[in-house]
């Protein structure tokens, strides 16, 4: 076995898992494992192919400013639509057009960009374009 046929995890640290709950349920809409399986201080969010996401709290919470965790998903401008109706800012980075919703594209291929309460950077785009 290698890791191309292993199932990958990405994990993000916060400084507050009360308020990255409210951001990852609340903003994002994911759903938590069930109720006594994760800790108080980590969740772990059950996404599409058996993938995961996990949050839990660190010390060294927000210090990256790269893309930690992302989503390709083919209901991109509906998705991208019922975020910034959460809340959600997307970034906008110095050399990079967006749109005035702060969608950058790139030919047929789409993507934004956003930060969780404690700067982690999450991505979204539209898959293969």
């Amino acid at each position: 076995m290698s890791l191309s046929d292993a199932g990958v995890r990405a994990t993000i640290a916060v400084s507050d898992i009360g308020r990255a709950a409210e951001f990852y349920e609340g903003k994002l809409g994911l759903t938590p494992l069930a109720e006594g399986s994760t800790g108080a201080a980590l969740r772990i969010y059950p996404c599409g192919s058996g993938s995961r996401l996990q949050v839990y709290v660190s010390k060294h919470a927000g210090s990256g400013r790269a893309t930690v965790a992302s989503w390709s998903v083919p209901d991109f401008d509906e998705l991208t639509a019922e975020l910034r109706a959460n809340g959600v800012e997307f970034e906008r980075y110095e050399g990079m057009e967006a749109d005035e919703h702060g969608v950058h594209a790139f030919g047929t291929h789409k993507m934004v960009w956003f930060a969780d309460p404690d700067g982690n950077i999450i991505g979204l785009d539209n898959g293969p374009g």
